[in-house]
């Protein structure tokens, strides 16, 4: 497969600010061009004290969850600036970027899906078994808000489990001009996204004027959810990718190199 297979190609990577370089770069690898325009920002909690109260109790937790890359940095910063990681305290995570952000802080057995990137395919694994979970106490690190199943979950299957909010999440003042102008002009080619949430901040972002002709701009998501998402808030061609930068770049690739059709009487 040639190396510009996205050559030209104008592709929005709606990731946080700081979280966008590895599929930018796979992007333009290719030929294409990687417009970033994060859809989320991240910062640190309005109430930041359940994250220093946690803190000198981690002892007594047998396993720490963290949700996301999001999630490892702003709480094991604070965290291993002030303590030593307790021995025997499991960390588990779900998705390649949280375990390589784990691994950049020195975190080698995590407990983790080797596929499937989420909480169900958490749930899966033998590690989250109701004999394995029963009685244990489990902390959860996480941003405001989120899906509870993961920890619901656990609780019915026997364990104590606390969340903890350690960054928020909040809709970005990003000028979605240049974004619109490309549309309009018919030279904006696809949009990845990889929230539910950036979503409705996509949305929101274009405003009613813009939302027309934005929505008319093929849609590429890795997860059911996400997808499901897109295709309510009204995008007209939504396309599920395998999970990861690879398998994006992938789905983009085989999406453009499809022949165009010609319909015959």
């Amino acid at each position: 497969m040639s190396a510009a297979t996205l050559s030209g190609r104008h592709i929005v990577v709606t990731r946080p600010s700081g979280q966008a370089d590895s599929l930018c770069a796979a992007i333009e690898a290719r030929g294409g061009i990687a417009l970033r325009f994060p859809v989320l920002a991240i910062g640190e909690p309005e109430d930041g004290r359940a994250l220093d109260e946690v803190i000198a109790r981690l002892d007594g937790f047998d396993l720490a969850f963290f949700v996301s890359p999001n999630a490892v940095s702003h709480a094991l910063g604070p965290i291993l600036a002030r303590r030593a990681w307790p021995v025997g305290l499991r960390v588990a995570t779900v998705g390649k970027g949280s375990e390589r952000a784990l691994a950049g802080f020195g975190f080698r057995d995590v407990i983790a899906p080797q596929s499937g990137f989420d909480s169900e395919s958490v749930l899966a694994l033998p590690e989250f078994r109701a004999d394995a979970v029963v009685g244990r106490r489990v902390v959860i690190f996480r941003g405001d808000g989120g899906r509870d199943l993961l920890g619901e979950t656990l609780r019915e299957r026997g364990a104590t489990v606390e969340y903890i909010t350690c960054y928020r999440r909040y809709c970005p003042d990003i000028d979605p001009a240049p974004l619109l102008r490309l549309a309009a002009d018919g030279r904006l080619d696809a949009i990845t996204l990889t929230s539910s949430e950036g979503v409705g901040n996509l949305r929101i972002m274009a405003g009613d004027d813009g939302w027309p002709v934005l929505r008319t701009v093929a849609v590429f998501a890795p997860h059911p959810r996400i997808v499901a998402h897109a295709r309510t808030a009204g995008f007209e061609l939504v396309l599920e990718t395998p999970a990861g930068d690879e398998g994006l770049v992938g789905a983009l690739e085989s999406h453009f190199r499809l022949p165009s059709v010609t319909l015959r009487p």
